[in-house]
C-alpha cells in the first residue's frame, strides 16, 4: 500500500513513531538550532514540517534539498514545536529521488501569475492554488457519478467521433485520415469523403445528448460525462477548445421534472465539496479576498463560501422568460441605460441580465423556462402557443447560466419540421428521428459545463485555470 499520505499522517498522534514521507520540497529554512524542510505530496493543502540537527547531513547532500526536489524522509512523528500543525517529523534520514536545480526551477516560494503559470501547465498541480482546484474537480467529479448512481440512472459511454452536430453550430474539429497533400476529390471537385476512414464526414462531438436520448429511450434514465470539443475561435475567460460536459437524460420526464432534478442535482455536488474540501476551499477563499482588496467595492466578489452557501441554501426561483423579460424591462438599470445590451422580447439574455435576476432582483438562484424557439436548439420541445419551447436555463450568481436543458420533442411531425427548418438534413440523423416513430414518449434533459461547475465552486475567474491543461485558439502544448 506505500507509506500513509501527508494527509494522513497531519491526523495521526505524535508518538514517536518511525514514519516514512515522500513528496516535493516546498521550502527549506536552516538555523543555527535547525534545519527545516517543508514537504507536500499533494495528498492535501498543507505541508507536513521535517526538521533535522544542524551538522546532521552533509553540505553536499543538503545542497540538493532545494524547492521542487523530490524526497524521501524517514524518521519519528513527534509533536510540532510551532505553530500551525500539531505534528512534525524528527527526521533519521533523507534520500533524495530527483533534484531541482535552484536557477532554473520556476515555482519558487512566491507569488506566480497565473498567466505565467498557464505557461508551465506540467509544473502547476504543485502550487497551491492549482493542488487545490484539481482537488476540488475530483471532489465534484466523483460527486456527479455518485448522485445518479443513487438516483438509478445509468451512465452511458456516448462517442466521442461522430457524423452529427447536436447544436447546429457548426464549430466542429473534424477527424480524418486522408492525405492533406493529396485529398481525392469528386468529378465536381469537392472532397470525396467516402474514401475517408468512416466513409463520409467526422468530427469530434460537442454533445453526448442525441446519443444520450437513445438510451433514455430504452434505459428510462442514463447519463453522460465526457470530453466534447468545440473549434469556437474565442480567447473568452468562459470559453474552451475542449471539455467536459455532464448530460442525464430522462424518460417520462416532463419539464417541471427536468427542473427539479437540475436543481437536487446541482445542490447535492456543490454540498458534497463544502463537506469534502473544507480546507482546499477556505484557501481559494482567502486567495479571493486577498486579489478583492485591490479593487473598488463595487467590484468584489461575493466571498466563497457565502456564495456557495447562498446556492444551496435557497430554493431556487423559477419563472418564464417572458416573465424576466418584464422585469427587466422594467429594472433600473435598464432604464437608466446601465445595461450593456439591450432588452427586449426574443432577445439571448447576456450574462448581465442573468446575473442582475440572481443577484439583484430575486436574490436566489433562477430557472428560467419557455424560451422563443428562433433562439434555442431544434430538438426542444414546442408550447402550445407555438412561439416558445419547453426549454430551462439554471442561473446562478457571479456566472448567469451554468445549465441549460429542455423537455425533448417527442412528436415525429413536428421534430422532422423543425429539422427542416433549421437548415439540417434529416437523412443525417434518421437514426434519431426514428426513436419519434417507434414507442415514443416525453423526455427531458439537460447539460451542465463540468467546468463551468469547477469555475463556480472554486471561485476562480478564467475556465483556463480548472481543467489540468487547457486547449483553446493557437494553444495545445501540453
Amino acid at each position: 500500500m506505500g507509506p500513509l499520505q501527508i494527509k494522513e499522517l497531519l491526523q495521526q498522534t505524535p508518538d514517536a513513531k518511525s514514519v516514512t514521507l515522500k513528496g516535493w520540497v516546498r521550502t527549506k529554512r536552516e538555523s543555527k538550532n535547525a534545519i527545516f524542510i517543508a514537504l507536500n505530496d499533494g495528498s492535501t493543502i498543507h505541508n507536513i514540517q521535517a526538521v533535522a540537527a544542524p551538522g546532521q547531513f552533509s553540505a553536499e547532500l543538503l545542497l540538493t534539498v532545494t524547492t521542487g526536489s523530490c524526497l524521501k524522509i524517514t524518521g519519528q512523528l513527534v509533536a510540532s514545536q510551532g505553530s500551525g500543525q500539531a505534528v512534525e517529523v524528527k527526521i533519521d534520514d533523507i534520500f533524495v529521488y530527483g533534484t531541482a536545480d535552484v536557477d532554473s526551477y520556476p515555482l519558487q516560494p512566491k507569488r506566480h501569475s497565473l498567466e505565467f503559470l498557464r505557461e508551465i501547465a506540467h509544473l502547476r498541480p504543485r502550487t497551491n492554488t492549482f493542488g487545490a482546484i484539481l482537488r476540488i474537480r475530483h471532489s465534484l467529479a466523483f460527486a456527479v457519478h455518485q448522485y445518479f448512481n443513487e438516483k438509478g440512472f445509468f451512465y452511458l459511454h456516448t462517442p466521442i467521433i461522430t457524423a452529427s452536430d447536436a447544436e447546429g453550430a457548426g464549430e466542429m474539429f473534424r477527424v480524418t485520415t486522408l492525405d492533406l497533400d493529396k485529398l481525392p476529390r469528386t468529378d465536381e471537385g469537392v472532397i470525396n469523403f467516402k474514401e475517408d476512414f468512416f466513409g463520409r464526414e467526422a468530427n469530434l462531438t460537442v454533445s453526448g445528448q442525441l446519443e444520450g436520448e437513445l438510451g433514455a429511450m430504452a434505459l428510462s434514465k442514463i447519463y453522460t460525462f465526457g470530453p466534447t470539443f468545440r473549434a469556437e475561435n474565442s480567447n473568452t475567460t468562459r470559453h474552451l477548445a475542449e471539455f467536459w460536459m455532464i448530460e442525464p437524460e430522462m424518460a417520462f420526464f416532463e419539464l417541471e421534472d427536468n427542473m427539479e432534478l437540475a436543481e437536487d442535482f446541482v445542490k447535492y455536488v456543490i454540498r458534497y465539496a463544502l463537506e469534502n474540501c473544507k480546507d482546499d476551499l477556505a484557501f481559494l477563499e482567502n486567495r479571493l479576498a486577498e486579489e478583492d482588496k485591490n479593487k473598488p467595492q463595487n467590484e468584489r466578489s461575493i466571498p466563497l463560501l457565502e456564495k456557495l452557501n447562498f446556492v444551496v441554501e435557497n430554493a431556487f426561483e423559477r419563472l418564464t422568460y417572458t416573465e424576466a423579460i418584464d422585469i427587466l424591462l422594467k429594472s433600473k438599470p435598464h432604464k437608466e441605460k446601465k445595461f450593456q445590451y439591450p432588452v427586449g422580447w426574443g432577445i439571448d439574455l447576456s450574462s448581465e441580465h442573468e446575473r442582475y435576476l440572481v443577484e439583484k432582483h430575486f436574490k436566489k438562484p433562477v430557472i428560467l423556462t419557455n424560451y422563443p424557439r428562433e433562439i434555442k436548439s431544434f430538438y426542444m420541445k414546442l408550447d402550445d402557443d407555438g412561439k416558445t419551447v419547453r426549454a430551462m436555463d439554471v442561473l446562478f450568481p457571479g456566472i448567469g447560466e451554468i445549465i441549460g436543458g429542455s423537455q425533448r420533442e417527442d412528436n415525429y411531425e413536428k421534430l422532422l419540421e423543425r429539422v427542416h427548418e433549421v437548415g439540417i438534413d434529416p437523412e443525417v440523423i434518421w437514426w434519431y428521428l426514428e426513436t419519434r416513430k417507434f414507442g415514443t414518449a416525453p423526455h427531458s434533459g439537460f447539460g451542465l459545463g463540468f467546468e463551468r461547475l469547477v469555475l463556480f465552486v472554486t471561485g476562480m475567474s478564467n475556465i483556463r485555470d480548472v481543467i489540468p491543461f487547457p486547449r483553446y485558439p493557437k494553444s495545445a502544448e501540453f
